[in-house]
């Protein structure tokens, strides 16, 4: 019989043990006290052994060793140790007095020192118990990781079918619609290559800048056809081509242009881009009319934000990024560490 149908949590475990520990006090106990007398016995020592246990590694132990306190963590230690000892010692004492002794007895300073002793012996044990921890939760994290990885590398696998498929299907139209419209051809020729880009570089952990720009530059082209009017747009690039990036690092402003910053009834919309490398930074900026009809409508996003959080986990506090909205003009500014 399986007492769990998969692999127990640490929180399991950790009710496991202490299951085991109460049932090996309370066998201790009973040959003397009796199994009323020991199941009290075993509540009030168990309780105690888990409160000197928890109240170092969950407080004591992170709050000032780790931090690095030691002076701190070794006076608080002793004080700790010293007060429960002499509270469980009074408190098993009341208990025996009030339910159990036939007369009342007095507690010894001996007693006193037998139970603050015992103390320590558990407050060793609370190191033990906080490694046995420690590993139980890398062990159960690395498994996860394992999993996810195989997860990912079968839904890869799953995925190729499709992709492949499609690209093919694309190459085929491409080439039939070059004989009657060569410009059509092109933008096809475009989504293919978009659509390879989130497939085959997007889940890497970085890209060639060039093929981020040309999938900049391919999503551009694919925009300004939804629009009326023409879409002038300036892209200055100036940079090291054997620069890495993150893939999708820049898109975020790019998208937004699209999306706030165009005016599908207005001849005049302008777009300013620039990506320039100096020195050991890579800068890029965007800039854009804001027009009032479009603002209007604008609707909270999370781009931004999202992409806040990506470049702290990726730079820390490396990173600069501005947003500026003053004289009709939609200025985004962005720098990050390239070195």
């Amino acid at each position: 019989m399986q007492l769990f149908k998969t692999r127990p949590s640490i929180t399991q475990l950790q009710l496991l043990i202490w299951l085991a520990v109460s049932l090996l006090l309370f066998f201790s106990y009973l040959p003397m006290d009796g199994a009323g007398q020991s199941a009290v016995y075993t509540i009030v020592n168990t309780t105690f052994y888990a409160a000197i246990i928890y109240g170092n590694i969950l407080f004591l132990y992170p709050v000032f060793y780790q931090k690095e306190k030691y002076v701190w963590y070794v006076l608080l230690v002793i004080i700790f140790l010293v007060a429960t000892g002499v509270l469980r010692g009074y408190s098993t004492l009341l208990i025996y007095n009030t339910f159990f002794a036939k007369t009342p007895e007095h507690i010894s300073q001996k007693a006193i020192i037998n139970y603050v002793s015992g103390g320590v012996l558990i407050f060793i044990m609370s190191l033990i118990f906080r490694i046995a921890i420690a590993y139980f939760k890398l062990k159960q994290q690395t498994e996860e990781i394992m999993i996810q990885k195989s997860q990912a590398e079968l839904n890869l696998l799953k995925s190729q079918v499709q992709p492949h498929f499609l690209f093919n299907t694309l190459n085929n139209i491409y080439y039939e619609a070059y004989r009657e419209a060569p410009r059509t051809a092109a933008l096809i020729e475009r989504l293919s290559d978009i659509m390879r880009y989130f497939v085959d570089e997007s889940p890497k952990d970085d890209v060639a800048i060039g093929t981020e720009v040309q999938f900049i530059e391919n999503y551009i082209a694919l925009e300004k056809i939804r629009i009326r009017h023409e879409v002038v747009v300036f892209f200055e690039k100036n940079f090291n081509s054997d620069l890495r990036i993150p893939p999708m690092l820049l898109m975020t402003f790019v998208e937004n242009i699209f999306k706030h910053g165009i005016d599908k009834s207005s001849e005049q919309n302008l777009i300013g881009i620039s990506l320039v490398q100096q020195g050991d930074y890579l800068f890029f900026k965007t800039n854009n009319a804001i027009h009032t009809e479009v603002a209007s409508k604008r609707a909270a996003g999370f781009g931004i934000v999202n992409l806040t959080k990506r470049l702290t986990m990726l730079y820390g506090s490396n990173f600069d990024l501005k947003i500026d909205k003053s004289n009709n003009t939609f200025a985004a500014f962005l720098k990050i560490p390239i070195a």
